[in-house]
């Protein structure tokens, strides 16, 4: 038996496959875990598959996982080589799968699409990233490399019995790329406001004193990958506009290549002493607090399409600054649930200016995302679980030898 996965024993799995999975922590991988969570308790039997790590996590269902080698670029994400590793496809092929559902193009993917001509099942494909601008940040050495894998993604996509997309602004950027079947919406959840224990603005208030906010400080949160694509040079030019001018406390949480020269920035630009980095934070409720504890939670990103960080911020009553036009800001009514402003630190620290003296439009904003944004992970999954179900009985299920043709 191969060192890179578990052989699972049950019946009539749903396979899960993505290529990152904890301990990465991600939005993408935030989101197959609470799919696995729930199909569990939904009665169903998850199965993941996913590239090796040297790290391992209890996660409470069957995994396979497959050869993999760190990406160089994008620490501490892991590249999977199915390929290499002469056990996945057999234990694959003698796997019972009922369904597949891929949350990403790439290797695990593709191990996807072949377990879906090989066995005849059904496959869904999620598009949560904009794939197109990280094979240009990986890829920045050899540009040639991005069409070619983009035309890969595609047949991905196009291999797909169901496309789901996060939100209806989605298809923008799928249509983009070349996609031209049909989408299914199909949202992201949290359950962070589960965590709210009483008085939601009695809960803020501990955890300001809890992460060491003064009562005069605006509390200002970023949580995610610490990848330029994301907006944080805008972030922290902010943080130099609002500097001597605003009382502000500025909170980093996650990980990525870029996390070091943002460490050495705020150090140059003297603002150590009201900027904390932590590194990634794994522990839910401790993370809570972050959230809780915050007044904004800046986004200035284009690359994202329906981040969870977002939702999650609102769960705990911290409405976001997002850009005007972005993917991401498609769920946001400028002060009714959030905040719209243009991509420049100026433009930015004006706004976190007035509402830093306007607690009024702050708290406004904090309601209504908590009342528009927030949906349970329960209520996502159970809609997934009777998806699932549908698509099962409408496909049906034919033998390997009138499939295996295909590969």
């Amino acid at each position: 038996m191969s060192r890179f996965f578990q052989h699972p024993e049950s019946a009539d799995l749903y396979g899960i496959f993505n290529d990152s999975f904890p301990p990465i922590l991600d939005g993408v991988t935030l989101t197959v875990e609470n799919y696995v969570r729930w199909l569990k308790k939904f009665g169903k039997n998850p199965c993941v598959v996913t590239p090796w790590n040297p790290v391992s996590s209890e996660v409470g269902c069957e995994v396979m996982k497959f050869f993999s080698l760190p990406i160089r670029s994008r620490k501490p994400y892991r590249y999977g080589y199915p390929k290499l590793d002469p056990f996945i496809w057999k234990r694959l092929r003698d796997t019972d799968f009922k369904l597949v559902h891929a949350h990403c193009p790439f290797s695990s993917g593709r191990l996807g699409v072949y377990v879906k001509r090989r066995l005849g099942v059904p496959l869904i494909g999620t598009f949560h990233s904009k794939y197109r601008d990280d094979l240009r940040h990986s890829f920045n050495h050899a540009p040639w490399m991005v069409d070619i894998i983009m035309k890969r993604i595609l047949a991905f996509f196009n291999s797909c019995d169901e496309v789901w997309i996060p939100q209806a602004q989605v298809e923008d950027t799928v249509r983009e790329y070349g996609y031209k079947g049909p989408l299914t919406v199909v949202e992201n959840g949290n359950d962070f406001s589960a965590l709210v224990e009483g008085d939601l603005w009695e809960f803020k208030r501990k955890a300001r004193h809890e992460i060491g906010v003064a009562d005069d400080e605006i509390a200002l949160l970023f949580v995610g990958q610490h990848i330029w694509e994301k907006g944080l040079d805008i972030v922290v030019d902010t943080l130099k506009q609002l500097d001597g001018n605003v009382k502000f406390r500025m909170n980093f949480i996650g990980t990525g290549y870029a996390a070091d020269e943002i460490y050495h920035r705020i150090e140059d630009l003297g603002l150590s002493d009201r900027v904390r980095m932590h590194g990634v934070i794994s522990d839910r409720r401790q993370l809570s607090r972050y959230y809780a504890g915050s007044d904004l939670f800046l986004f200035p990103s284009f690359y994202d399409n329906a981040p969870l960080v977002v939702r999650e911020a609102a769960a705990m009553g911290t409405p976001s600054i997002l850009l005007e036009g972005s993917t991401a800001s498609e769920v946001i009514t400028d002060r009714r649930n959030g905040f719209l402003t243009q991509r420049s630190p100026e433009k930015f620290a004006e706004l976190v200016r007035y509402l830093s003296s306007n607690p009024d439009a702050l708290r406004n904003a904090a309601e209504g995302a908590r009342a528009t944004l927030v949906r349970s992970w329960r209520d996502v999954v159970e809609e997934v679980s009777d998806r699932y179900d549908t698509l099962v009985r409408s496909f049906g299920r034919c033998g390997a030898g009138a499939v295996a043709a295909g590969i």
